[in-house]
């Protein structure tokens, strides 16, 4: 087994750059004002020029992903990333619509939050189910983006059936031991930390037996593995967990209760990869309508009553969306989980954003086909991906959509059962232990 070294200074918190000056109680305008001026200081000139002149096609121009990383301490340590968020944990404790009036001032920026698995998914079970000592300790690292996250849930035999997951952790004084595979791990390459569904108690049944776990990513015994998906671009992995420890301090909620908190991440997940494009996760695939407008202006087919009809149908179908995930974001300001109401936008947010980056691919012509690169590109799998187009990168990752963040089968199910109230599908292993139930 490969063990990741963490860099030497990994667990030292060097904070260079103040948090706003602003609290939950500062009028909104002079919030709005003072993130005005905070833009103005440390935002550099060249990107605020260029959203003024061109917006985020022209600050891609200018700054590179590299730039906007080596840049992101400043953005962390405003509190400005998430600004609801109590100061000490990375924000700055300021009301849902104070909040939403200074984020509007940084839109024009395209300042995204990195780390977006740990904001998401980590972050909503600590917030439901965390000690505050494990809040202080995960929670301000992940905003600054000091330890990126990653999830360790799906297996080769429990993908859309979860919770017969055989991931073992067994309690070996106040450390528990793991062992077991976890697949379609995004970002794991990168990952510091990942949080994990392991079995504890194999004679309860299936969703009863399994606990939460905040596992470190560099020890000993956890090998990450790539997995290659069709543009050639390396996005997920294969884990496999050799006796890794855990301590007991970094399980999240009661042990045999971890169904109960995945529940919190499952659902912010789904609400996570139901944004527009790329938007939602950052690398759902492509962009949104407002990127195929400037396409068929672009390649003269704007006027096109055809096109006009599929673009004005997609625009809709976004704005729907978007109100769909206000609606569950207003839960999430609220201090609750965005619950089984986020199985609706995931479920609309699949299905569209394919057919937006297929519209995107469309208007390319035979361009969406065959492009122009600088000089010959080299055989392999790295230089495939890097030559393709936006549109046509975009198009071929969307097509795992309907498959991440849970199937658009499960999802429905979840509508129908929780939503709707229909009777679930019969089981007759439903309550049986889970050393019980037959296994592929």
């Amino acid at each position: 087994m490969t063990t990741r070294a963490r860099p030497a200074d990994a667990y030292v918190v060097t904070v260079e750059h103040e948090r706003l000056p602003v609290d939950a109680s500062t009028p909104v305008d002079e919030c709005v004002a003072r993130t005005e001026a905070w833009v103005e200081e440390h935002v550099p000139a060249a990107w605020r020029e260029a959203a003024a002149r061109g917006g985020n096609s022209a600050i891609r121009e200018v700054r590179s992903r590299a730039d906007y990383e080596a840049w992101y301490p400043v953005f962390g340590a405003s509190g400005l990333v998430m600004p609801t968020w109590a100061p000490e944990y990375g924000g700055l404790g300021v009301a849902p619509e104070t909040a939403a009036a200074m984020r509007a001032v940084l839109m024009p920026y395209n300042l995204r939050a990195l780390n977006p698995l740990g904001l998401n998914n980590t972050a909503a079970a600590l917030f439901a189910y965390g000690t505050h000592e494990q809040k202080l300790r995960f929670l301000a690292p992940i905003v600054r983006n000091e330890e990126k996250w990653c999830q360790l849930f799906s297996e080769p035999g429990a993908g859309s059936d979860l919770a017969s997951l055989a991931t073992r952790a067994v309690l070996d004084g106040d450390e528990w031991v793991v062992t077991g595979q976890k697949v379609w791990t995004t970002w794991g390459q990168d990952a510091d930390f990942a949080i994990l569904l392991a079995r504890t108690d194999p004679s309860r049944p299936k969703n009863k037996g399994i606990t939460y776990f905040l596992v470190d990513m560099h020890q000993r015994g956890v090998d990450v593995r790539p997995l290659r998906h069709i543009s050639g671009e390396v996005e997920f992995n294969e884990v496999f967990l050799d006796q890794a420890r855990v301590p007991d301090f970094q399980r999240l909620g009661d042990v045999n209760d971890g169904w109960r908190v995945a529940g919190a991440t499952l659902s912010s997940e789904r609400q996570m990869v139901a944004g527009a494009g790329s938007g939602g996760s950052g690398r759902v695939g492509g962009s949104g309508v407002d990127r195929l407008l400037q396409l068929a202006r672009d390649h003269g087919v704007a006027r096109d009553p055809m096109v006009r009809q599929r673009l004005a149908a997609l625009w809709s179908e976004e704005r729907i969306r978007a109100w769909t995930n206000q609606r569950v974001a207003s839960n999430l300001a609220a201090g609750q989980t965005p619950g089984p109401a986020a199985s609706i936008g995931k479920v609309h947010q699949a299905a569209l954003n394919q057919r937006v980056q297929a519209a995107a691919v469309d208007l390319l012509g035979p361009f969406g086909i065959c492009w122009d690169v600088d000089g010959s590109v080299p055989n392999d799998s790295d230089a495939y991906y890097e030559s393709l187009p936006f549109e046509v990168s975009g198009m071929l990752r969307s097509r795992a959509n309907t498959i991440e963040g849970g199937t658009t089968e499960v999802n429905k199910n979840i509508l129908g059962e929780r939503v709707l109230g229909l009777p679930r599908e019969p089981d007759a292993w439903l309550g049986k232990p889970w050393s019980e139930i037959p296994r592929s």
